[in-house]
């Protein structure tokens, strides 16, 4: 037991809070066995149940991260904890498994429930640098409070004593961007960006991705840069600072300088031309950094989005920013306005392969079905954007996805289709000026690996068409 914890009654399970709607803490789910789990296990309780919810129920991370906490009435350290816990094990998976499997006769025959307490175990030891004393006691621990896994204690312990003293000099041995990377992935990368670079998309996967801020006003970005401790990055503006801290806590959120979004996610929106005035057509505009970045700039912005929940996010974010747009709830493929946009910016629904680095979950739950059904809703969207963009006016079409079927071919596929457009190549000088972004056809390609020794970028496609 952990000194000044207090113990659970064994019949109060893991239910530790009324459990809410949707949530992940149900009666039962740790019966407690032996009664030695304690207030302090709580976060690692609530990690094995993200991964499991990930991993057995295929539930997007940060889903059922945020059913979890919701109800669990953690503190900011422990929530930021359980996150982090989950998402090394995601992020590693490959590498865990392959460690673990290497220390039973019969790895094939392993209960889920004990496979994913060995590799929260594994992730702590091997990933965290928890001290393996710890991490075996910990796992242990876990494995005692439930029924289904408490007969499995000794195999459990034996493994990461084991994992503990050897671990380490196998991990070091491991090709771990490739034990990471399913191999849909792996080849798909190698066909569009060839071998080295698909090594270093996949090397950059392994860490956590930095905090990205984009500030209201731009020109206060030195300003904030010294209070937030943060740098400018030259991709146009945004700032970037170590991962971690509580978002809330730190200064400025709460008079609305700034928000999240990742350096190359603030691209697209910058691609428009002088906004001011202008009116402009925000399309799946959820949870709303972009929506933030047009109205700051005095666009006259109408964010579109099939998703009520969503924007309501999306309006709660706008008024901590003391922003202002017009919303609408509408399947864009469906939607027309009453009169046409100055200009159009479609970030698409895509697979989001190129945000691995902030949803480690998605290598385990796309498959190339999932890009080959999005391309044809792509496909669909892209037709209907350039109809709500007025005679001259500019189209700009995004998606977070490192798959040329969503980005590349499907700007490809509405040149060719007669479409009244025509490309408007964009300039290094209007990304920072890093040339290495800008591609031959006058795209935008962002990847993990692009600025690697400031952190990295989210992958993104950006192209942009003017109407004729």
């Amino acid at each position: 037991m952990v000194a000044g914890a207090s113990p659970l009654a064994p019949d109060q399970g893991f239910a530790l809070d009324p459990p809410k709607a949707g949530g992940l803490w149900k009666p039962g789910l740790f019966p407690g066995a032996g009664g030695e789990m304690t207030l302090a296990d709580r976060p690692r309780v609530l990690a094995l149940a993200v991964l499991t919810e990930v991993l057995r129920r295929r539930r997007p991370f940060d889903e059922a991260l945020e059913a979890g906490l919701d109800p669990s009435g953690l503190e900011g350290r422990d929530r930021a904890f359980v996150r982090l816990l989950a998402a090394t094990a995601l992020r590693r998976l490959g590498q865990l498994d392959a460690v673990i499997a290497a220390m039973l006769d019969r790895p094939g025959s392993l209960r889920p429930e004990v496979q994913d307490l060995l590799r929260l175990g594994a992730a702590q030891a091997l990933g965290l640098g928890t001290p393996g004393h710890a991490a075996v006691d910990t796992t242990v621990t876990l494995a005692a409070a439930s029924t289904v896994t408490a007969p499995y204690k000794p195999l459990i312990n034996a493994v990461m004593r084991r994992l503990c003293r050897d671990g380490p000099a196998m991990l070091a041995g491991q090709d771990a961007p490739r034990l990471n990377t399913p191999d849909w992935l792996w080849q798909s990368w190698q066909a569009a960006y060839g071998p080295e670079r698909t090594r270093a998309i996949a090397e950059a996967h392994l860490g956590e991705a930095p905090l990205d801020l984009s500030l209201k006003l731009p020109a206060e970005a030195g300003r904030w840069a010294e209070r937030l401790d943060a740098r400018v990055l030259p991709t146009g503006g945004s700032l970037r600072r170590a991962a971690g801290g509580t978002i809330p806590e730190l200064p400025g959120f709460g008079e609305g300088a700034w928000w999240v979004q990742d350096a190359a996610a603030a691209l697209p929106a910058t691609l428009l031309g002088p906004l001011a005035g202008r009116r402009v057509f925000d399309l799946a505009a959820a949870p709303g950094g972009k929506t933030a970045q047009l109205a700051a700039a005095g666009a006259r912005v109408v964010a579109v989005d099939r998703a009520a929940g969503r924007l309501a996010r999306l309006h709660a974010n706008l008024a901590r920013l003391g922003l202002s747009a017009e919303t609408v709830t509408a399947d864009i493929a469906r939607w027309v306005p009453e009169e046409p946009a100055d200009a159009v910016l479609l970030d698409a629904p895509c697979s989001a392969t190129g945000t691995i680095r902030r949803h480690p979950d998605i290598p385990l739950l796309k498959g190339p079905d999932d890009v080959a059904r999005l391309v044809v809703v792509q496909t669909r969207l892209l037709a209907h954007a350039v109809t709500l963009v007025r005679p001259g006016g500019v189209l700009v079409y995004t998606v977070c996805s490192l798959q040329p079927e969503e980005g590349e071919e499907r700007l490809a596929a509405l040149l060719g289709s007669g479409a009244p457009v025509e490309p408007l190549p964009i300039a290094a000088h209007e990304v920072g000026g890093l040339e290495e972004l800008v591609t031959s056809a006058g795209t935008v390609r962002t990847l993990p690996c692009h600025l690697a020794g400031q952190g990295g970028l989210d992958g993104f496609f950006i192209g942009r068409v003017r109407r004729t």
